[in-house]
């Protein structure tokens, strides 16, 4: 069919099929590679490959083009005989393009000095045209155009079967992508830490904080008020790293009296001072290859800071009494609930310290500030205690979970699971009412709940407002059944009814 210099059919589609095997790129340079083939095997004066975009034509891969010939490749369907093939799907021969009236190919600068085939093949893909493949060949004795449209036509079942798996694995990862944004959006990290509750936009942040630094060797410093659930932060940046496996050894600086927190941290040597009989091991030896945890640490001395500093710095300390330096493998994660920044201007926390320990700082927000985890948090201690005490408390009731909402927490996570712990204790059946809540959330002073100061309340409507709380409740345990309501509130169905119409509760809303 070809001149001895000229490959076989096999030859050409074997190259063409391992150019679409081996391509790991995009999809034009996958089609360049193949135009790149078939212009050297074929011996083509030039070749396009267009794909369909939207109502298109676009040139996606050429040979033998000027740039600005390139720029102007687009044609719109039905326009010209590349548009006519882009949409009727059927292959185009003409024999000498000089002697085609019509040709308004964008191509056509052909040689004049020798007679110029042109052909057009469509490329489709599950029987659908998604672009065109032509080309300019000079007319030779042994050229039989017929064999050579059917090459093509092989030449661009494989481009299309090359180009739609190429497409695929795009979309995919594109998909991959999207879906691990969204994910990381969605947790705020590429992990939830087991040990802490909540899903709020705050926390997600530091969800996202703790993924960040996990991995590192860098110094934490985790800032909160009391009760938030620092030491949890400090746990999971622990759990989550490669020290894992090694100690976690929390100190809480503020519960040690200042002459004894130096020898808790760094331990002592023997005969170190009166009473020191044996040598023994500070925190910091325990905690070796670990982590150690120093909560409250902005309440520790400007002595012991002093020694501190030389460990973030030094990576060395030496024990109480001792002269001998011991290297500190220790990660150091810190916490405070005091405000660093007021004590650097009180000369009470050394500035250098702070900058060596306020290396990568989390906030942990306070309760009031993740609403939205309040109930999460609840049901979770509710869960806990439910199983310690042996009770069955199935829930919390809507006064209870309003009241729980409304109150400011000063205590913060604390005294949140205080308050659960509490009520699962006073609670006899198997719901906790607003009644088993701690006096302090029940005050109106404390709580904020309290409508009475509300001048455009009065004593009527506020009694109408507790009514429709105990019967809405007595509704939801019976699914809207009125006459077991009654029952369980210990009056006839007649008072329930006159009741719910008298203070515009649906009952429908109640049943299942």
């Amino acid at each position: 069919m070809y001149s001895s210099r000229k490959k076989s059919e096999l030859d050409i589609i074997y190259h063409v099929s391992h150019t679409v095997l081996n391509n790991k790129s995009d999809i034009s340079t996958l089609l360049k590679n193949i135009l790149k083939v078939l212009q050297t095997d074929l011996e083509l004066q030039r070749c396009v490959l267009t794909l369909k975009r939207k109502n298109k034509l676009t040139i996606e891969a050429s040979k033998g083009l000027t740039v600005s010939e390139k720029e102007s490749g687009e044609y719109s369907l039905g326009e010209g005989i590349t548009g006519k093939v882009g949409k009727n799907g059927r292959p185009v021969i003409i024999p000498d393009i000089s002697k085609e009236t019509n040709f308004i190919h964008i191509l056509n600068k052909a040689d004049n000095t020798q007679k110029t085939a042109f052909i057009c093949i469509p490329i489709k893909h599950s029987n659908k045209t998604v672009g065109t493949l032509s080309v300019d060949i000079f007319q030779k004795n042994d050229l039989n155009l017929d064999n050579t449209k059917r090459l093509l036509e092989t030449v661009g079942n494989i481009i299309a079967d090359g180009v739609a798996k190429l497409r695929n694995e795009i979309k995919e990862k594109e998909q991959l992508k999207s879906e691990n944004l969204r994910l990381k959006n969605e947790l705020g990290v590429k992990y939830h830490p087991d040990n802490i509750i909540g899903n709020c936009n705050n926390m997600r942040f530091v969800y996202a904080m703790i993924a960040q630094v996990a991995n590192s060797l860098a110094t934490v410093l985790i800032r909160g008020e009391s009760g938030t659930g620092k030491e949890l932060v400090a746990k999971a940046i622990h759990y989550c790293s490669p020290r894992t496996n090694k100690p976690f050894i929390a100190v809480n600086c503020a519960a040690l009296p200042e002459s004894l927190i130096e020898t808790e941290l760094f331990g002592h040597e023997r005969g170190a001072f009166t009473g020191a009989e044996t040598r023994r091991k500070g925190r910091f030896e325990l905690a070796e290859g670990g982590t150690i945890f120093l909560d409250e640490i902005g309440d520790i001395s400007i002595p012991v800071q002093v020694k501190l500093l030389r460990v973030l710095q030094e990576r060395t300390f030496e024990r109480v009494g001792g002269n001998t330096s011991l290297k500190a493998n220790v990660r150091i994660i810190a916490a405070t609930s005091t405000n660093l920044e007021q004590a650097l201007k009180d000369e009470k926390f050394r500035e250098d310290l702070y900058y060596r320990l306020n290396v990568f700082p989390i906030n942990v927000p306070p309760l009031r500030q993740r609403k939205s985890d309040i109930i999460l948090l609840a049901n979770h201690f509710l869960n806990k205690y439910s199983k310690q005490y042996n009770k069955n408390i199935r829930r919390i009731s809507t006064p209870a979970i309003n009241m729980l909402m409304t109150y400011h927490w000063p205590g913060n996570v604390r005294e949140l699971e205080n308050c659960i712990e509490s009520a699962v204790l006073m609670t006899a059946n198997n719901v906790i009412n607003a009644y088993n809540l701690p006096p302090s959330l029940q005050t109106a002073q404390e709580s904020r709940t309290s409508n009475i100061e509300d001048k455009n309340l009065d004593f009527k409507t506020i009694v109408k407002g507790f009514e429709k709380e105990i019967i809405v409740e007595a509704l939801k345990k019976t699914n809207g059944n009125v006459a077991a309501a009654a029952r369980l509130l210990k009056t006839t169905k007649r008072i329930l009814h006159y009741k719910t119409e008298n203070l515009s509760i649906d009952l429908n809303k109640f049943s299942v």
